[in-house]
């Protein structure tokens, strides 16, 4: 772990696509990017296409994702020419109609973490143990929990290496790369959703909010359990 940390600790200057670069130049082809079609997630499609468009993503599909979340992904397909098999859509052991039944009514309202371990955590396992590392779009201006995430980390709770290329990035940096090479992006973004997850958990969040206080408002839940705590 400590040659990860010294690793990690050389892109402290670099850009995310050097990071990038180097992650799936060590990794490929057991290194895959987790995509939820949000503003930075869609950036590092686009990264990735441009060092090695042979890098396969993987999307959690819970079963209650915006219509425009749908609409995204196809155009992401369609703008990178994704195949199928590069494409994985991961999904809950339980449909919808299984989880009531096992679970009653609108879990995600009694007990949202529960809900986000069945339709996200279990699949995100059962995915990542295919691979030897991961890619996410988590920022450390993001949210308290992810203020000292490292360009590449050891995941503690999922057992691979995690690379985080856009971690120092800001907000801003994420809207002027989508700018300047026309990304495709969710159109929610538009429409003061800068959070995007199931419908059901997220609401629009104003200018001056917090930026996750869309998700699962009116509780402390800020984080469905893909990504650790800071320490």
């Amino acid at each position: 772990m400590e040659a990860l940390q010294v690793w990690s600790d050389s892109f402290a200057s670099k850009q995310p696509q050097e990071v990038l670069a180097a992650a799936i130049e060590r990794y490929a082809p057991k290194i895959v990017l987790a995509c939820s079609f949000g503003a930075e997630d869609v950036v590092l499609v686009d990264m990735v296409h441009r060092i090695n468009p042979s890098v396969p993503l993987f999307y959690l599909d819970t079963d209650f994702l915006f219509p425009e979340t749908h609409a995204t992904r196809d155009r992401i397909a369609e703008r990178y020419n994704l195949k199928p098999a590069q494409m994985l859509q991961v999904k809950s052991l339980l449909t919808p109609a299984d989880q009531t039944a096992r679970h009653g009514e609108a879990l995600w309202a009694k007990d949202p973490d529960q809900c986000c371990k069945i339709r996200k955590v279990e699949p995100l396992n059962r995915i990542l143990k295919t691979y030897d590392a991961w890619i996410t779009g988590i920022r450390r201006e993001q949210s308290p929990t992810r203020a000292n995430a490292k360009m590449i980390e050891w995941d503690n709770i999922f057992g691979l290496v995690k690379v985080n290329p856009l971690a120092a990035w800001t907000w801003a940096d994420v809207w002027t790369y989508i700018k300047i090479y026309e990304v495709p992006y969710n159109e929610l973004h538009d429409r003061n959703y800068p959070s995007i997850g199931c419908t059901h958990c997220t609401k629009p969040v104003m200018p001056g909010e917090d930026p996750r206080s869309g998700r699962w408002q009116g509780r402390e839940k800020t984080e469905c359990g893909l990504h650790k705590k800071a320490s």
